[in-house]
């Protein structure tokens, strides 16, 4: 028990950074909430005789456990899945892309986390032929990046090349 507590305070300030130091963080406390309800259960038992202590601590640590797990287990699947993290709308960054100067079209946007706090982006957005893509790609790189996505790729197509880009411009 004393050396889950340690564990568990070692872990603390990281668990929330990475889902592998989440993981490790809830079953090392798990395993100091099996040990108390032990500890409790074999007290009740010892100064009443119910005998069915340790199975009500038992249930009880797999109620709190099993919630805790669930969720852990649906972010790991969303980042193997690559899906888009709940925390960035993708319609609300394509409709800004769509609004800046000279863009006229935004297609292949694709918003996945890599890992835990590593969400990354990659667009093509066309562009109407003024010239300025550099313009253009800073301008998406800016809102990109406002809704946290600081890991991106942003190509600028020139208008009608859609399917084979002819002018790229990446960051």
């Amino acid at each position: 028990l004393l050396v889950n507590l340690v564990v568990m305070l070692m872990l603390r300030a990281d668990a929330k950074g990475s889902i592998a130091v989440r993981g490790a963080y809830l079953e090392v406390l798990a395993d100091a909430l099996g040990s108390v309800g032990v500890l409790v259960a074999g007290v009740v038992m010892m100064t009443t005789g119910w005998r069915y202590a340790d199975i009500v601590v038992a249930v009880a640590i797999a109620v709190w456990v099993v919630p805790r797990a669930v969720r852990l287990a649906r972010d790991a699947l969303k980042i193997l899945n690559q899906q888009a993290p709940d925390h960035v709308d993708v319609d609300r960054v394509r409709a800004e892309l769509a609004e800046v100067p000279g863009v006229t079209d935004v297609h292949d946007l694709h918003v996945w986390s890599l890992t835990t706090g590593m969400d990354v982006a990659t667009v093509h957005v066309s562009s109407d032929g003024d010239g300025d893509y550099a313009r253009v790609l800073a301008d998406a790189r800016a809102v990109i990046t406002a809704h946290g996505l600081v890991h991106a790729t942003v190509q600028v197509d020139h208008v009608g090349d859609r399917g084979e880009c002819c002018e790229k411009l990446s960051w």
